[in-house]
């Protein structure tokens, strides 16, 4: 479902395009430009799963040859495994050490068009280095290079979330969380859970969590997405999360939204995602707006915005036009960005008052048109 076609020319996108936003929730593995893809593809003869060498002996792809296979498709089933099977595709693709820097670089870059000006990039080590064997460290380094390099770049802060899938053996995630303390003075500011909640409980991984906690890193867990409240609950209680990656199901629970209210847990909530992969019917019947109206702290975010085919302007857009949120709605939906930020106070502060005064001045330009 790509809104940018429709709503591209309208005022509302325009203005909403306009605004200073926060990401707190994408995956680098989901932001991959398709035009990257296609020339990776090409250089390093990378074969799609439908490949004829007959008809296709350079290796040469259009865009629209890898869409079905790294996007969500208008007929694609909205369920897990569709959504999931994407990724399949793109692990292929990290081929070389500039690859890696290319993407990261140009995921920064993407985010920085869309007027972003904080993001918490969050990536899973193990994806990058998999299909050429290369040390996690190395990835990670590389990873940091790129995004330091591309902040700077376009007067962008990027901070990093290390995530670790939970089908993925425990000791694997303990690796995970050596290298991000070895590397929090380098931007590296939290360590998320990422996976099946269903099949994949987060028990195993509780230590782990302990040991973040600790050095200080902060805590985001992906929970209420695939699994009902009880994962909320884990995630809160057993892995100590300060934010939730979705969360959305907690809806179902009245004390868990009792729990999460008075703690001040974050959600990171994702509409677009959600209806593709089969957790929401649809965005006019999101669950985002029941976790906003019972006074969660909820944020609007894009998971993956290149399988999902769009950016943050369109999930706002979405959520006006869907949900029926105000341009007040939308403000204190990024001010609690702001708020649930794992940037040190003073830093979290600045960036508040960043958010508040720029919507205070569309506030001004409205009432001023208003009045002409």
């Amino acid at each position: 479902m790509d809104y940018r076609e429709s709503n591209a020319n309208t005022e509302l996108y325009r203005l909403i395009e306009s605004l200073p936003k926060i990401e707190l929730h994408r995956h680098l593995e989901g932001s991959l430009r398709l035009s990257t893809l296609a020339a990776i593809a090409q250089e390093f003869k990378i074969e799609l799963p439908r490949y004829d060498p007959m008809r296709n002996p350079d290796f040469y792809y259009d865009i629209e040859d890898f869409r079905p296979y790294v996007q969500i498709m208008p007929d694609d089933e909205p369920a897990s495994s569709i959504f999931l099977s994407k990724f399949k595709t793109l692990r292929h693709f990290y081929r070389s050490p500039e690859v890696i820097d290319r993407v990261v670089y140009e995921a920064v870059a993407d985010a920085a068009l869309e007027n972003i000006v904080y993001m918490e990039l969050r990536f899973t080590p193990i994806a990058l280095a998999r299909e050429k064997n290369y040390p996690l460290p190395e990835v990670v380094d590389w990873v940091i290079s790129a995004v330091q390099r591309g902040s700077a770049d376009f007067d962008m802060d990027v901070r990093l979330i290390v995530s670790m899938n939970r089908n993925e053996p425990p000791e694997l995630g303990a690796q995970f969380l050596d290298i991000a303390i070895d590397r929090m003075a380098d931007g590296i500011v939290g360590i998320d859970l990422a996976g099946d909640e269903n099949r994949y409980p987060g028990r195993p991984f509780a230590s782990i969590f302990q040991k973040a906690r600790d050095a200080g890193l902060a805590v985001t867990i992906h929970a209420g997405e695939w699994a009902g409240p009880e994962s909320v609950r884990e995630a809160i209680d057993l892995l100590g999360a300060r934010r939730l990656g979705h969360g959305v199901r907690i809806i179902q629970d009245s004390f868990m939204v009792r729990l999460a209210r008075e703690r001040q847990i974050a959600f990171e909530v994702c509409p677009t995602s959600n209806v593709q992969s089969g957790v929401s019917h649809s965005l006019s019947q999101h669950p985002l707006l029941d976790l906003y109206q019972v006074g969660l702290m909820t944020t609007i975010n894009t998971d993956d915005p290149s399988i999902c085919g769009i950016n943050l302007t369109d999930e706002l857009v979405a959520t006006v036009e869907h949900l029926g949120f105000s341009l007040e709605d939308l403000k204190r939906n990024v001010v609690n960005a702001a708020h649930a930020s794992f940037l040190p106070d003073p830093d979290r502060s600045a960036l508040v008052q960043r958010i508040e005064e720029a919507f205070y001045m569309v506030d001004l330009q409205l009432e001023s048109r208003k009045a002409s």
